[in-house]
């Protein structure tokens, strides 16, 4: 195999083009990860998703799983549904009374799962759904649920 290029640095032009274009794919499909908030994306605050909830604005669903509700509680007045069941949708359009429309907050532990959770239920057609972007634990948005020390309940409720 002859590895060296035109120039003798042992890089032809065509290796040169293929692992740039690997590099700018693969760049792309990690930033597109990373990045889980689109500007368009309403976000709230934990405090605000809290008084929110409290005032009956809106539902609050906390989409951990159950070993993270066991470990760290969960918000009061929140409805429980793990993101990965089968039926998260149904649950959720239950726990909105069947309204697609109804104003819902999702929460995860750091704002990643609950705002790409958002945006899949922007395509399913649920047209009021919100990300408690600084989570449980935490984010570049907030210092999150607990350490504004919002009130938890334990979960399972006992």
């Amino acid at each position: 195999m002859n590895t060296r290029g035109d120039d003798g640095t042992g890089w032809s032009r065509r290796r040169v083009l293929v692992l740039g274009l690997a590099t700018v794919m693969a760049g792309a499909g990690y930033a597109l990860w990373q990045r889980p908030n689109s500007p368009e994306q309403p976000k709230l605050g934990a405090a605000q998703a809290f008084s929110a909830t409290r005032a009956g604005a809106l539902t609050l669903v906390d989409i951990r799983t159950p070993k993270e509700w066991r470990a760290t509680g969960v918000p009061l007045d929140s409805h429980q549904i793990d993101m990965r069941r089968a039926d998260f949708a149904p649950q959720l359009l239950a726990a909105l009374g069947g309204d697609k429309h109804a104003p819902v907050a999702l929460i995860c532990a750091r704002g990643v799962r609950s705002a790409r959770q958002a945006r899949l239920l922007a395509d399913m057609g649920f047209s009021n759904v919100v990300d408690v972007a600084e989570g449980m634990l935490g984010s570049a948005d907030g210092p999150g649920w607990i350490a504004r020390e919002l009130p938890v309940v334990r979960w399972p409720a006992e």
